[in-house]
């Protein structure tokens, strides 16, 4: 789901400071597909307050949009973590220097990155300070869907609607 924004004659912006085009009919449409794609999904109703409040111009702000979904899943599946945004940080590396340096900003051992990273990450770089480089490949966990056989890699919305309270024992149990 692409989310309109403002660019035009605004050059590179902050990804801080990215507003939301709330005059496009996309974000209308896209609460409104999700509404009707997850209309019998048995916990959708619970979420409704929320997807009306993320799509409405009370978000201005890309950042604040990304952040309020995390939170809201944050909250349904039961994680409990401090967010970091890195602009609260005052690192200024770039590429995987900044991996590193968000590692050493908070003492890290390790780095736990998708398997698909592999390719792109240098593992030397991490080596240097003591930051142990790991993989790891997701596996999806099954639950039940509205319809026909089990589809993975949705969105983590696609859990909740369907599974609700149950959503957090799901995603911890073994594959």
């Amino acid at each position: 789901m692409a989310i309109p924004v403002w660019k035009k004659g605004l050059g590179l912006q902050r990804l801080g400071d990215v507003r939301i085009c709330h005059d496009s009919y996309l974000l209308t449409k896209h609460l409104k597909s999700l509404k009707q794609a997850y209309a019998n999904a048995p916990y959708l109703s619970e979420h409704l307050p929320f997807l009306d409040y993320i799509f409405s111009p009370r978000i201005e702000r890309l950042i604040e949009f990304n952040l309020a979904i995390l939170r809201h899943l944050m909250l349904h599946l039961g994680i409990e973590t401090e967010l970091w945004r890195l602009s609260e940080l005052n690192i200024s590396a770039k590429g995987e220097r900044l991996l590193v340096e968000v590692c050493r900003y908070f003492a890290a051992s390790a780095y736990l990155a998708p398997g698909a990273a592999a390719k792109h990450l240098d593992a030397r770089l991490f080596e240097k300070e003591s930051v142990e480089l790991v993989f790891h490949k997701a596996k999806p966990c099954i639950y039940p869907q509205l319809w026909g056989d089990f589809i993975p890699d949705l969105s983590a919305f696609d859990l909740v609607f369907n599974c609700g309270p149950k959503s957090r024992d799901i995603t911890l149990a073994p594959p």
